[in-house]
Formats: structure tokens, sequence, C-alpha cells
């Protein structure tokens, strides 16, 4: 991507959407000058994170951006209602069409998957809902970010994945220095208190308690 070249990042938002799988990548991504993010979704106005807590502002609609560089499809508990909701299934069919790079983040790599982006591909997505993804099409994998460039599909797994999906993103787009240049401005530099933030590495105990307690969280 030249200095002078921009592209235009379609994040798209809807209802019972999960904050971190949107701010995540839009923290990252819009640190390049070059790269233009826009909140989208099937109307104008504040959209509603999962719990109602936090609000976000739609600034286009899929009409209104049809076509972006880039796409970033969100995770969230809404994303089940997405997964027969034709008009979002058409605009990401008609806009991973023309888009430089399609990617997910959490279970939004379920309504890639049901709008058939992800056909025979390996993807991955949140640790409860894999066999969600297998019925869609996908073949799912337990990796933090998954790529297929040559398809121009990248999917990250749960929530805190899209941070290393968008910086890995920034590297394909400019270069590997100005990805960590970025990684820097934003200190990620993670060094959690307990090692249990995969299903690999967190006890049985913990893994129930995750999947009893938090459901809206997935």
């Amino acid at each position: 991507m030249s200095q002078s070249q921009s592209l235009r990042v379609a994040i798209v938002i809807f209802d019972r959407f999960t904050a971190l799988d949107a701010v995540g990548p839009y923290e990252v991504l819009q640190r390049i000058p070059q790269l233009t993010p826009t909140f989208i979704a099937r109307e104008r106005g504040v959209v509603r994170t999962e719990n109602g807590f936090l609000g976000i502002e739609a600034d286009a609609t899929y009409d209104e951006l049809p076509d972006p560089d880039i796409i970033v499809m969100p995770g969230g508990v809404g994303t089940r209602k997405l997964l027969d909701d034709q008009p979002t299934l058409q605009w990401v069919r008609r806009a991973h069409e023309t888009s430089r790079f399609t990617t997910s983040v959490c279970t939004g790599s379920l309504v890639l998957g049901a709008a058939g982006v992800l056909d025979g591909l390996t993807a991955t997505t949140h640790w409860r809902a894999r066999d969600i993804l297998a019925g869609l099409g996908a073949v799912p994998v337990e990796d933090r970010v998954v790529e297929h460039l040559d398809r121009r599909i990248i999917t990250a797994a749960g929530v805190s994945s899209g941070i290393d999906m968008a910086l890995r993103l920034l590297a394909i787009l400019t270069d590997e220095d100005t990805a960590k240049a970025v990684q820097l401005q934003i200190e990620y530099d993670p060094q959690p208190p307990f090692d249990s933030g995969s299903t690999a590495k967190a006890d049985p105990e913990t893994i129930e308690r995750a999947a009893k307690h938090f459901t809206l969280r997935a």
C-alpha cells in the first residue's frame, strides 16, 4: 500500500455485538492514515453491544458502503440472528467479491460461513462456537488467527484475538515494521495475571464456569 493510497475499512456492527471484537481491530487500523474505518450497519444510528451497556454509532449503511476494501465482521451473541439475515449475508457476499481482505473476529466467522465465504476452508472462531462453524461449511481449527491469503480471508478466534488479526493484516497491507510500530503505540504487550486464555491451558473447572456463567460473551 503506497503512502497516497487510501483503503476503506467497513467494520460491521449489529444488535448485541461484542465491543472488543470491533474496537480492537479499529484501534489498530485507525492509526494508519491510509486506512479509513467506518462503522456500518443495516441502518444508521446507535447500535448497542450484547449487554446493552455500550452503544456505537453506525455512520453508514450497507447500501452506502457496498464495496469496502477491507471487511471486519465482529462477533457476539447477535451473530446468531444474522445467520438468516439476508440483507447482511447478501452484503457480505457482494462486498467480498471486490474486497482486498475479508476478516472476522470471534463468532463473526459464523456470518462469513453463512454467506458461503468460508466453504471448505479452515477457519477459527470462539471456542464455544466451533460446532456451529462446522455446520456452516468451514473446517474449524483452534488457531488464534487463520489466513487464506490467496482467498483474501483472515479469521480470528475469540474477542481479544481481533487485535492480533488486525496487526497481521496491517503487516500484509504495509510491512512488518509498520505493524510493530503500531503494536508499540498501543502498548500491546499481553502479560495476563492468569494463564487460562484458551481451552488448551484452562483447567476443567474454569472451562465449565466460563461455559455456564458467561453465555452472552460467546
